[in-house]
C-alpha cells in the first residue's frame, strides 16, 4: 500500500478586508503512479466548503469594519492521513478580535474524514476515558475553568500530530480569554488499548 504523503499547496481567498489562505491537495505522484481524482476532488472540496463556512461563521461582511485573515497549519501528513486545521481570525475594534480553528482529518485514499468517535473502538468508552486525561491535564496545568468541566465531548475537535492526539477547546468554551485556545495533547500510546486499528490513530504506531 502506498503511503506517500499527500502533495499540500496553498489558495487564497482576497476580497474587501478578507485575506483567507487554505489548503489544496495534490494526490497524484508519477513515481508510483498514484492518481486518484475522485478522492482529491473530494478532499480539496471539503476543505473549500469549511473555510467558507467559517469566513461566514466568523461574520464577513456583516459589519462594515471588521477584517478576517485566515491560515492553515499541517499537523499530519504520513502513512495515508491528513490531518489539519484551518484558522480564522476576525477583527472589528474593541479590546481583542475572536480565533476560531476548525481541524479536519482526511484518509488520502479514500478521502474519509473523521469525527472523534471513529477513531475508538465501539463500546470502548471513549469519552470517559479521555475525559479523564484531559481533567487531569487542567489540574496539573492549573487552567482556570469556566464554570464546571464536565468532560470533553463525543464530537470534540481534534488534530493527530507526533503520535499524538490533541482535543482542543475554542475561545470562551472551557477557559478564559487570557488563557487562548486550550490545546490537550494525548499519547496514542496512553490510550492504545481503546484505538481501533484502521483509523487514523491506528496507522501512527510502528
Amino acid at each position: 500500500m502506498v503511503t506517500l504523503p499527500a502533495t499540500v499547496y496553498s489558495q487564497q481567498i482576497v476580497k474587501k478586508k478578507l485575506n483567507v489562505y487554505y489548503p489544496a491537495v495534490h494526490l497524484t505522484n508519477p513515481a508510483v503512479h498514484l492518481t486518484n481524482p475522485a478522492v482529491q476532488h473530494s478532499i480539496n472540496s471539503k476543505i473549500l466548503q469549511r473555510t467558507n463556512e467559517l469566513i461566514r461563521q466568523q461574520g464577513y461582511g456583516e459589519n462594515p469594519d471588521k477584517e478576517e485573515t485566515g491560515y492553515y497549519e499541517l499537523k499530519t501528513n504520513e502513512r495515508n492521513v491528513l490531518s489539519l486545521t484551518l484558522v480564522n481570525f476576525a477583527y472589528s475594534g474593541g479590546a481583542h478580535g475572536l480565533t476560531v480553528v476548525v481541524p479536519l482529518t482526511f484518509n488520502v485514499l479514500t478521502g474519509k474524514t473523521y469525527q472523534l468517535k471513529d477513531l475508538f473502538k465501539k463500546d470502548s468508552n471513549y469519552v470517559s476515558v479521555l475525559s479523564k486525561i484531559v481533567g487531569a491535564q487542567i489540574k496539573e496545568r492549573d487552567i482556570m475553568v469556566l464554570g464546571e468541566y464536565k468532560g470533553i465531548k463525543p464530537n470534540q475537535d481534534f488534530y493527530i500530530a507526533d503520535k499524538s492526539l490533541v482535543l482542543f477547546y475554542q475561545l470562551y468554551d472551557l477557559a478564559p480569554y487570557a488563557y487562548g485556545i486550550p490545546y490537550f495533547p494525548i499519547s496514542i500510546y496512553a490510550i492504545q488499548d481503546i484505538i481501533t486499528d484502521e483509523s487514523p490513530l491506528g496507522q501512527m504506531f510502528g
